[in-house]
């Protein structure tokens, strides 16, 4: 552990005073507000910012300990100073996560009906981890192969076609069927039917008492010792009711082959008929046993919250501008350094934030809408904070017209360009493109976030899942007076050198100039959206159309 300072540096510049008064409301007449608030973005007050929660004085922010508190507070100390409102619970700027970590140790049996159980080896062969925030849980089911776990009625698709699922075990395959068949669904495209949470929330609503995926070098984008160091540990959550489901797990590719054939079946046979259209699912003729005894502890942490009111008779409808503030804390040292100060990820993307309700401050900009600023806590834990809002929203979803998210801004330099998460998911891909083209950007497209399920994960999604429209905003790739590739190149060094890891801190050869055209677009959206007659809606082909309809109703 590096030698702390008592008062980072940056501290007098972020606290630089400021009116703490709002502004008097006023008619836009002139139709220059987008304008008029990015102009006001600041790239010194964001760098402030991110030079104080990214310091070793707040022990990298992690949930429940000192450093994260301290980063809350100094949140909710900056929304307090420009006079913002508070967007809580119980008249405050804070909103509780309530969280509930289970440390699982699992046993998992499979035979035929008369026939003696085979025990499979943990975690060699699965891993598994119970669904209710309990200490123990057992099931006893039968075993049913449902293909990859879909029903989505816009693509014609059912896989629990014909099933009754109740206390049974379901067997799926990752992603969707795409992968293999360019006409269906989006291609290689991953949609959200396709990731392993969606597989488990459809699990929970058709009655199964446990879900087993299978894991295969050709579905899943990460390797088995990834399921084994992700799933083996602690499992963090936000405290949820208690479902059908018991229990949730992955199996090993080859384990599953042994499974299928014990039982009579080719497990490579039924997986290729799975991509077909019209797949019908096959009981397997075997019964899974499972038990699950967890180590459980509970804990608390909070998102922290404001509003800039809007004005007229949509004020009570909000944009949410926001990022999340936690980070990993103190942790096993590399090279001498044992604090992760999460600099890029995501003090960065909160420094944004506070910059971005400072500038509409400062500017006076006071849109139809009303503007509210979130810290998320515990998005790297699974995305708990943004999750834990939609659960207990301090604002009604339905009045809540979408989410502007910034996790990492781009600190290395100016571009020509600018990109976003799910530009095709709803109409906010044309708020982000009129808003680049005020800033003078073009639009790309980040093909290998298409293919990987980028659009998931992070805090926006949870919102999205909910109905609410949302996207992350992400710098471009075109840096000026940069050769071609310099932006990959910067990325991949990130990854491999800071990503997750201590040397993730304040680099001194950091650009601001590239995180403020960042801001900038972001906040010309958010005046966009704000001021527009009629609120965001998802594209004909969208996953969450159906359910963001039902949320208006």
């Amino acid at each position: 552990m590096r030698v702390t300072r008592v008062l980072p540096l940056a501290l007098p510049l972020a606290l630089l005073a400021l009116s703490t008064t709002l502004p008097a409301q006023r008619p836009d007449t002139d139709g220059r507000d987008a304008t008029r608030a990015a102009q006001a973005a600041s790239a010194t007050v964001m760098r402030a910012h991110l030079e104080f929660l990214a310091d070793d004085a707040l022990e990298g922010r992690k949930p429940g300990t000192r450093g994260g508190e301290l980063a809350a507070l100094y949140i909710k100390a900056q929304f307090e100073r420009l006079g913002l409102q508070p967007a809580g619970e119980d008249g405050t700027y804070y909103q509780k996560v309530p969280i509930i970590t289970l440390t699982p140790t699992p046993s998992l049996a499979v035979g035929k009906p008369g026939d003696a159980a085979a025990t499979l080896r943990y975690p060699a062969d699965y891993v598994l981890w119970s669904m209710r925030d309990t200490t123990s849980v057992r099931l006893s089911g039968d075993l049913v192969f449902v293909g990859h776990g879909i029903v989505a009625p816009k693509w014609q698709w059912n896989d629990y076609e014909g099933v009754n699922a109740k206390g049974k075990v379901v067997v799926v395959l990752a992603n969707d069927p795409g992968l293999r068949d360019s006409t269906i669904f989006r291609g290689k495209i991953l949609t959200y039917y396709g990731r392993w949470t969606y597989k488990i929330e459809e699990a929970r609503r058709q009655g199964a008492a446990g879900i087993l995926l299978v894991h295969t070098t050709e579905t899943a984008t990460y390797p088995w010792t990834t399921v084994q160091s992700s799933w083996t540990g602690p499992q963090v959550r936000v405290e949820q009711p208690a479902a059908s489901l018991l229990v949730a797990g992955w199996l090993e590719h080859e384990a599953a082959a042994k499974l299928f054939a014990a039982s009579g079946h080719d497990f490579d046979s039924l997986a290729a008929s799975a991509y077909r259209r019209g797949f019908t699912a096959v009981p397997l003729g075997a019964r899974a046993t499972a038990a699950v005894t967890s180590q459980v502890r509970r804990s608390e942490t909070q998102n922290v919250l404001a509003r800039l009111p809007g004005r007229g008779r949509l004020a009570e409808e909000a944009v949410l501008i926001g990022g999340h503030y936690d980070h990993f804390g103190i942790g096993a040292p590399v090279n001498g350094d044992s604090i992760y100060n999460g600099a890029e990820d995501n003090a960065s993307g909160t420094a944004a934030v506070l910059a971005a309700a400072e500038a509409f401050v400062e500017s006076g900009v006071r849109t139809r809408r009303s503007l509210v600023f979130i810290a998320f806590a515990a998005e790297e834990a699974g995305l708990l904070g943004s999750q834990a809002f939609v659960n207990r929203p301090t604002i009604p979803l339905k009045q809540i017209a979408a989410i502007l998210n910034l996790d990492v801004m781009n600190l290395y330099g100016r571009t020509r360009d600018a990109s976003a998460l799910g530009n095709n998911q709803s109409t906010l891909g044309e708020a982000f493109t009129r808003a680049a083209a005020a800033e003078g950007l073009r639009v790309t497209v980040d093909e290998d976030a298409l293919i990987r399920g980028g659009y998931f994960r992070s805090d926006h999604f949870p919102f999205a899942r909910a109905g609410v429209p949302g996207t992350s905003i992400e710098g471009g790739d075109a840096f000026v007076g940069k050769p071609e590739g310099y932006g990959q190149q910067q990325r991949d060094e990130y990854v491999a050198k800071r990503y997750h890891q201590p040397s993730d801190q304040i680099q001194p050869w950091w650009s601001y100039d590239g995180g403020l055209q960042q801001l900038r677009v972001t906040m010309r959206m958010a005046v966009d959206v704000a001021d527009a007659a009629s609120t965001p809606t998802w594209s004909r082909g969208s996953e969450f159309r159906e359910v963001g309809e039902a949320r208006r109703r």
